[in-house]
């Protein structure tokens, strides 16, 4: 067989684990692939540390005379980051080499100008990990439903989010301890600021919302907001209207043909097949026209399952540069707007701290007729003091829902505005 040099950069836990991986599968790997796969460079930070199974003359520091090396056909990039990877991809793919890479913040950011780099090169880019692990879901979108229109996606893409959510949701414990938790078991960073708000998924559901509706879509193009704002009492509401509580990407048609891209917490039924992904697992919902209703679930991330996917991208591209083709290039064709939120439309859970006397619904009521909300429920809890009005809304406007929101909490009658999350996935 042909044999084809792989050089990788970056060997932490995800790295490490594609290396032993193709090391010791090398031999399934290279017959799938068609061709020989020799593991021949590797760029570290620190030659030294200890990195079991794999030997020490495959290290180097030195990561540009990986993506130089004329010798080098495939590149598999797991440093993450903006810096220096975007270069070192760049100078790689100007070199010929097609590349494999799981990272969702520079694809995110500056993807359409590794596409474009790609194209010119006549090379592959593939991404499968950046997304959802080892969970296969962007190949399916760029491949397999290209036939097809996909109305919606939704999913739950961040593992530390939704470990935390459900622990709330299943102990009632509090947010800081859930998230303790998860920093103990290592599915949180010390630093959780990307995760717990929204900024990790954001760059997924930009990657999601690209090759669903085929135009280009950034981390910039879309709304975010995090958890850290979930407390216990919301999610005890959830429970007692049989609903849970979720950080989900959502990317969705509007009615007005534009494309809505959000990641925020939301309420779900328990009865929506996301509503059962627990821990640190992910799960994407896929709505298409002719399709129909399809679940994608598995894990989201960690050193194996991110290696899956990457080494699955790996066979693909070596497949191709044995038959001398190439995989699906950008698909941008439809180049549809970027809707803002305030025109998204979604409905409200609303949680009213109030007065306990006469006239406080009809108030209520009134501010939501003037900015023409319609109200689907409204629920009464404590007295007195303790007062409290929970109102679901139907479907409308961000810009409607948020107007309403801000006059409520400036009526005499309520105390405060205790609460507010968007309910998603119920008719």
């Amino acid at each position: 067989m042909k044999t084809l040099k792989v050089g990788m950069l970056g060997c932490g836990v995800v790295g490490l684990q594609i290396a032993r991986l193709l090391i010791n599968n090398k031999a399934d790997l290279s017959s799938r692939a068609g061709a020989n796969l020799e593991l021949v460079k590797i760029s570290v930070r620190d030659i030294k540390s200890n990195r079991e199974g794999i030997p020490s003359s495959l290290l180097t520091t030195d990561s540009n005379s990986i993506v130089s090396d004329p010798e080098i056909d495939l590149i598999i990039e797991v440093i993450g980051g903006i810096d220096p990877a975007k270069d070192l991809i760049l100078t790689a793919i100007k070199n010929g080499k097609s590349v494999v890479t799981a990272n969702k913040a520079l694809l995110a950011k500056d993807g359409a100008q590794l596409y474009e780099a790609a194209d010119k090169a006549n090379v592959d880019l593939y991404y499968e990990a950046a997304v959802a692990g080892a969970i296969p879901i962007l190949r399916p979108l760029r491949e397999s439903l290209v036939g097809d229109h996909v109305l919606r996606v939704m999913g739950i893409v961040n593992g530390t989010t939704n470990y935390i959510l459900t622990k709330m949701d299943e102990n009632g414990t509090a947010f800081s301890d859930a998230l303790k938790q998860a920093q103990n078991l290592g599915f949180a960073e010390s630093d959780p600021t990307a995760d717990v708000e929204g900024i990790d998924a954001a760059a997924k559901a930009a990657i999601l919302a690209s090759l669903a509706f085929h135009s280009r879509v950034t981390d910039s193009d879309v709304y975010r907001e995090g958890i850290s704002k979930i407390t216990a009492t919301d999610v005890k509401v959830a429970k007692a209207i049989d609903m849970v509580i979720k950080l989900l990407a959502i990317a969705e048609l509007t009615s007005e043909g534009s494309i809505s891209v959000r990641v925020h917490p939301a309420l779900i039924s328990r009865d929506h097949p996301l509503a059962s992904v627990r821990d640190s697992f992910n799960a994407v919902f896929v709505e298409a026209q002719a399709a129909g209703q399809m679940m994608f679930y598995g894990r989201g991330a960690g050193g194996e399952p991110t290696a899956s996917a990457i080494l699955g991208d790996l066979v693909a591209v070596a497949r191709h540069k044995v038959s001398g083709g190439l995989g699906p290039k950008e698909s941008d064709y439809a180049d549809l707007k970027i809707a803002s939120i305030g025109e998204t439309k979604t409905r409200y859970l609303i949680r009213l701290n109030v007065a306990d006397k006469p006239g406080v619904l009809e108030a209520v009521a009134h501010v939501f007729a003037s900015h023409k909300v319609s109200i689907q429920t409204v629920r009464q809890t404590g007295a007195g003091d303790k007062a409290e009005l929970i109102v679901m809304t139907h479907s409308s406007t961000e810009s409607a829902l948020s107007a309403t929101v801000r006059d409520l909490g400036n009526l005499a009658v309520v105390t405060d505005v205790a609460s507010v999350l968007r309910v998603e996935g119920i008719n």
